[in-house]
């Protein structure tokens, strides 16, 4: 169990940082209050869910050890969906209804086809 904790912890602290970097790199410049950074992190995120799961499905590809530092403790990490929640209340309080309408829609959109696309290619490649 304290390994476990230890693996998705060390892929947790990961995820975060490399979450916090794409927000930087992405919104550095931008003018944009659409939170771009976030958005972009749960659709990366989402793709890379859908490649760690797809391969664990194909047997013994991926130990459980790894889903677990990949999928439980680097993508929880990174896709941010708390983040994603507080921009969206932020968001209606706000009343930039637009924004919010499509980053609730894109993300969900987005999120799932990156999912299914990921899937798609662990399924070409394999």
């Amino acid at each position: 169990m304290l390994r476990t904790i230890l693996i998705v912890g060390t892929g947790g602290f990961i995820g975060s940082v490399m979450r916090y970097l794409v927000q930087l790199l992405v919104e550095k410049g931008l003018s944009s209050t659409f939170p771009w950074g976030t958005f972009i992190a749960n659709i990366a995120g989402s793709f890379i869910i859908g490649i760690v799961f797809a391969l664990a499905q194909k047997g013994n590809l991926l130990s459980a050890e790894w889903r677990m530092f990949l999928a439980v403790g680097i993508c929880g990490g990174f896709t941010t969906f708390s983040s994603f929640a507080y921009n969206n209340l932020m968001m209606l309080k706000d009343g930039v209804y637009g924004q919010f309408t499509w980053n609730v829609g894109g993300s969900l959109f987005f999120g799932l086809l990156a999912v299914y696309l990921g899937m798609i290619l662990v399924k070409v490649i394999f």
